[in-house]
């Protein structure tokens, strides 16, 4: 699985989200079955949910990937006020 597919994989599943992925740790190989992917969510839908409820939203959105293509997830999620806070706050 590439960070592409996997960024359309929880956009298709969040509402409204934005999602970017990239790869932490170098692999040899892109497919292989020990893949790590570090993931920053931006949704509306994220909006008075919880930080768990906010990951399980995007496991969920990942699916049967978590299982066969993807071995470990780092997940950032933000709503967009959140997301623009931060981005002005690192100014």
């Amino acid at each position: 699985m590439t960070p592409d597919e996997l960024e359309e994989l929880i956009e298709d599943g969040i509402e409204d989200a934005d999602a970017t992925v990239d790869l932490p740790r170098a692999h040899h190989d892109r497919n292989h079955q020990d893949a790590h992917f570090a993931a920053v969510v931006v949704s509306p839908a994220f909006e008075g949910e919880g930080l768990v409820q906010q990951h399980q939203m995007v496991y969920d959105a990942v699916g049967e990937a978590m299982t066969d293509s993807v071995h470990a997830l780092e997940i950032e999620t933000y709503t967009p006020e959140e997301y623009e806070a931060q981005e002005a706050a690192e100014e």
